[in-house]
C-alpha cells in the first residue's frame, strides 16, 4: 500500500526520523506530567472537580490542559495564559507605538516582545493560580475532604504551578525548534485528542442504553461529525486567486516577464485566531469569579453557559468582529501592491499602485464575509449539538476551537512532513504527487 510505503520513506530519511522521535519524547513528557498531582492534595477526594469540569466553560479549559485540570496536576494551568498574554501583546502591537515600533525592529524587537509576553504570562498564572487554588478548595470541602489554606502552602502550590506552565511552554518552543511543526499547537492538540476516546465511548454508551435507535444516532452523529471536519478542511484550505501578469521587457536579444501567476488570498486569512481571542475575552465571567459559578449574578452567569443563546450569540459577533479585525493586521494591500510594482508586475486591468491596492482591500473585504459568518458558525456548531441530545464531551468535537485546531495542525504538520519528503524526492503524504496546494492555517502564531 501507497501509505505503508510512505511511512518507510519518512522512517529512512534521519533528520525526519529523529525530529518525529524527539516530538514524541516531548508529547509523553508533557501527557505524564498532567497526571502528577500538587503535593498536598489527595488524588481520590478530586471527583467534584471532575464533576465540574464536565461540562460548560470549565470543560474547554480542561480540554485544552489534556485532562490536567481536572487531575490538580502541576500543569494545571496549561498553556492558556501564555496564549492569553500573547493576545493581549498582540492588541498591544496596535494601539501602543511602543509595541509598533519593536514589531519593524526585526529580530531583536522580536526578542523584547518574547520576554514581555513571558513576564506577563507569569502575571496571569499567579492571577488565575490563586483562583483555581480557591476553586480546588472550594470542591473538595464539597466532596468532604480538607485542603490545606495556609499562607505557605498557597504560595507553594501557586510558584508549582507556574513553574508547570512554564516548563510546558518550554517544551512547546523545544518541539518547534527539534521537532515538526508549532510546538505549542502541537501540545494543544494533543490535549483535545486526549479527550476524544473518551467522549466517544461516553456518546456510544449513552445511544446504546436508549430504548430504539440509539445506535442509528449514533452513526449519523459520527456522519455529521465527518461533514462538519470536512467543512472545517475546506474553510482552513479555501482561497480565492487573483491573477498578475507579469510585464515583458527586452534585455539584449532574451525577453523576460509576460508570465501570468496568482496571488492566493485565503477566504479564512485569520485562521483560528479570531476564535481563539473571542473565546478568552468570553472565560473572564468565569476567570473573575474564580472558577466557580456560585453566588455569581444572573449576567454572569447567562454568559458562563455555553450552550446558551446570549453566549453563543455574543461569541459569534466577536468572532466576526476578530476576524476582520486579524484579516486587517496580517493581509497588508498596501504592501502587496508596492510589492507587485517592485516586481514589474500588475493585475490585469488595474492600475499599479493606489488602485491595486484599493482593489485587494475590497476583494479580502468580499471574501471575509462569508469566511468570518462560516467560522462563526463552525464556533457554535458544538451548541447546536448539545441541543440535540449529544453529550457535552463529544459535542464539543463538533466545531469551534478544539476542532478548528485539530484540523489546521494536523494539515500543517502533514504538510511539513511531506516537503521533508519532497527534498529527498519521495511523494508527500496528500495530494497528488505529492504536492499541496498551499500552506494551511493554524495557531502557529504563537
Amino acid at each position: 500500500m501507497k501509505f505503508i510505503e510512505t511511512l518507510k520513506n519518512i522512517w529512512k530519511i534521519e533528520d525526519l526520523r529523529s525530529k518525529i522521535l524527539v516530538t514524541l519524547l516531548f508529547i509523553l513528557i508533557y501527557r505524564f506530567g498532567s497526571f502528577i498531582v500538587l503535593p498536598g492534595i489527595d488524588p481520590s477526594a478530586l471527583t467534584a472537580l471532575k464533576s465540574q469540569t464536565a461540562g460548560g466553560l470549565m470543560s474547554l479549559l480542561d480540554m485544552f490542559s489534556g485532562g490536567a485540570f481536572s487531575n490538580a496536576s502541576i500543569f494545571a494551568l496549561g498553556i492558556m495564559p501564555y496564549i492569553s498574554a500573547s493576545i493581549v501583546v498582540q492588541l498591544l502591537t496596535i494601539a501602543v507605538p511602543y509595541f509598533q515600533k519593536m514589531q519593524h525592529d526585526g529580530e531583536s524587537g522580536r526578542r523584547k516582545m518574547n520576554q514581555i509576553t513571558r513576564y506577563l504570562t507569569v502575571v496571569v498564572l499567579i492571577l488565575q493560580g490563586w483562583a483555581y487554588l480557591k476553586n480546588l478548595d472550594y470542591q473538595l470541602r464539597g466532596a468532604g475532604a480538607i485542603m490545606e489554606t495556609g499562607f505557605w502552602f498557597m504560595l507553594s502550590s501557586m510558584i508549582i504551578m507556574c513553574a508547570g506552565s512554564m516548563f510546558v511552554m518550554w517544551l512547546g518552543e523545544r518541539m518547534t525548534d527539534k521537532g515538526i511543526g508549532n510546538g505549542i499547537s502541537m501540545l494543544i492538540m494533543i490535549g483535545i485528542i486526549a479527550r476524544l476516546p473518551e467522549a466517544t465511548v461516553q456518546e456510544f454508551i449513552s445511544r446504546a442504553g436508549a430504548s430504539q435507535g440509539g445506535l442509528v444516532m449514533f452513526l449519523a452523529e459520527l456522519v455529521v461529525l465527518i461533514l462538519v471536519v470536512a467543512a472545517s478542511i475546506l474553510l482552513v484550505q479555501g482561497q480565492r486567486k487573483i491573477p498578475v501578469q507579469y510585464a515583458k521587457r527586452v534585455v539584449g536579444n532574451k525577453q523576460y516577464g509576460g508570465v501570468r501567476q496568482y496571488i492566493p488570498l485565503r477566504v479564512n486569512a485569520a485562521g483560528v485566531m479570531p476564535i481563539i481571542f473571542a473565546q478568552a475575552i468570553m472565560m473572564l465571567p468565569i476567570m473573575f469569579a474564580g472558577f466557580n459559578a456560585d453566588g455569581v449574578n444572573n449576567f454572569m452567569r447567562v454568559f458562563m453557559d455555553n450552550t446558551g443563546f446570549w453566549y453563543n450569540f455574543v461569541y459569534a459577533l466577536m468572532i466576526i468582529a476578530f476576524t476582520y479585525f486579524y484579516t486587517a493586521i496580517t493581509v497588508n494591500p498596501t504592501m502587496m501592491a508596492e510589492e507587485l510594482k517592485r516586481n514589474n508586475a500588475f493585475i490585469p486591468g488595474i492600475k499599479p499602485g493606489k488602485k491595486t491596492a484599493e482593489y485587494l482591500d475590497e476583494i479580502m473585504s468580499r471574501i471575509t464575509l462569508p469566511g468570518s459568518v462560516f467560522l462563526a458558525l463552525v464556533a457554535i456548531m458544538p451548541a447546536f449539538a448539545s441541543i440535540f441530545g449529544i453529550t457535552m464531551g463529544f459535542a464539543q468535537f463538533y466545531g469551534g476551537t478544539s476542532l478548528l485546531i485539530l484540523v489546521g495542525v494536523v494539515l500543517d504538520t502533514t504538510q511539513q512532513i511531506s516537503a521533508q519528503l519532497q527534498m529527498h524526492h519521495y511523494d508527500g503524504l496528500m495530494a497528488s504527487g505529492g504536492r499541496f496546494n498551499g500552506r494551511y492555517g493554524s495557531v502557529a502564531a504563537y
